[in-house]
């Protein structure tokens, strides 16, 4: 199971977190991760988000703030320094890491167990599934652009789960944030490719239906 509450997880659930409000948790970006890496968190909750992070830097920065961006409302400003304290997309998810780290370091000094990476199954990764992945970037209308070919690259050089419930992050942001631009909707057929995918990633129920608003 990926979660315990069949909800999204990892840096895709962090992003949910980061709304025009994200500052009533803290003073900076770091502090407001902080405030939701609370003590009592499941491990795996953490280590998804730590693998997630280390994943994502595999990416050049600025596709990783190009992706960061889609999927929040922090705005452009974000990677600005300033109050969020964030300067690039490599060191904002360094930071991502080492908060992480220090997380599961204070687990592990408390004796607490279960706070060792668990196995993740190989097919979690959805290798088998890139080209199907990539045709749903491709064929998507949701998002701008230049998203869609951070996406691809997240694909290619991450994995196709996490590129994957990157661009449903997107899209959620997008019909959250500004509703549905005109020929932007999905069709039923979209959302049962979506929903299929879902499946074959071993998501949980509330995974792909985040997007199901967007069906038209």
């Amino acid at each position: 199971m990926r979660s315990a509450d069949e909800s999204d997880f990892g840096v895709t659930w962090l992003m949910s977190m980061f709304h025009e409000d994200w500052s009533h948790h803290g003073p900076t970006a770091a502090d407001a991760v902080g405030y939701h890496l609370w003590d009592e968190l499941d491990p795996e909750s953490v280590l998804a988000v730590r693998r997630d992070a280390r994943l994502l830097l595999c990416l050049p920065s600025e596709t990783i703030e190009a992706l960061w961006l889609a999927g929040t409302a922090v705005g452009p400003s974000f990677f600005s320094g300033g109050r969020t304290g964030v300067t690039s997309g490599t060191r904002w998810m360094e930071t991502l890491t080492d908060l992480c780290d220090a997380w599961l370091t204070r687990r592990a000094q408390a004796a607490v167990p279960a706070a060792v990476p668990a196995a993740v199954p190989g097919e979690w990764d959805g290798v088998e599934l890139a080209d199907a992945v990539l045709a749903e970037i491709g064929e998507d209308r949701v998002v701008p652009e230049g998203v869609g070919r951070a996406l691809a690259e997240c694909v290619r050089h991450c994995t196709p789960d996490l590129a994957f419930r990157l661009l449903l992050r997107a899209m959620a942001q997008l019909g959250t944030a500004s509703g549905t631009p005109s020929g932007a909707a999905l069709s039923p057929e979209n959302y049962e490719r979506l929903a299929a995918l879902g499946s074959a990633l071993h998501y949980g129920e509330f995974v792909v239906s985040e997007v199901r608003h967007l069906v038209k």
